[in-house]
């Protein structure tokens, strides 16, 4: 039987992640079936849950997914610059998707005590790298210095959350960025 390596698995995770997440997106955790994955993925439930232990574990994988992904463009250019990269894709059919999954994330968050232990580490990892930024900021002289840093990333974190929320809803995106200009202009020093 011929081996298959390290690569094809994690190819194979990955395509199963990108599926799975425009099946959480389109029918919600509880409408995205097992035959349902199985259709979006094209692969059978046993190839699905030989890479994730059940369905749980796959939506959680593709939040942490978004997640880690987040933290990288938070980490290098900021909140905002999260913010400005999901603007410019509003209209992508992967960015809906990732919409969506953002919501069910919110849904699980406030209905799912299990998810919510789960998930508490994965949103740290974000906030962390918010502050990390942003006290970089600082000590460059670029943020200003009469509110705490604490704060300047909670603002942030609601001006993304409103930002998700408003597209997720359909609502249109192609004015939105004088507002987003706003927000980095409220966190600059003056």
């Amino acid at each position: 039987m011929p081996r298959v390596s390290q690569d094809q698995l994690d190819a194979r995770r990955q395509e199963i992640l990108t599926a799975a997440r425009v099946c959480f997106a389109r029918h919600g955790y509880e409408g995205a079936t097992v035959r349902r994955l199985e259709e979006a993925t094209g692969l059978s439930r046993g190839a699905i849950f030989h890479h994730f232990r059940d369905k749980d574990s796959l939506f959680l994988a593709v939040a942490e997914d978004d997640a880690a992904a987040m933290v990288e463009t938070v980490a290098r250019n900021g909140l905002v610059q999260v913010m400005r990269d999901l603007l410019a894709r509003a209209a992508s059919p992967d960015t809906t998707g990732w919409l969506g999954s953002q919501l069910e994330v919110s849904r699980r968050l406030r209905t799912d005590p299990a998810f919510a232990r789960r998930w508490t580490e994965r949103s740290a990892a974000i906030a962390e790298a918010t502050r990390d930024r942003l006290l970089r900021q600082r000590e460059a002289g670029v943020l200003r210095d009469d509110v705490p840093v604490d704060v300047l990333a909670q603002f942030l974190k609601l001006a993304y959350d409103g930002l998700v929320l408003h597209l997720a809803m359909g609502r249109p995106a192609d004015d939105l960025g004088p507002v987003l200009n706003l927000v980095e202009e409220a966190v600059r020093r003056r």
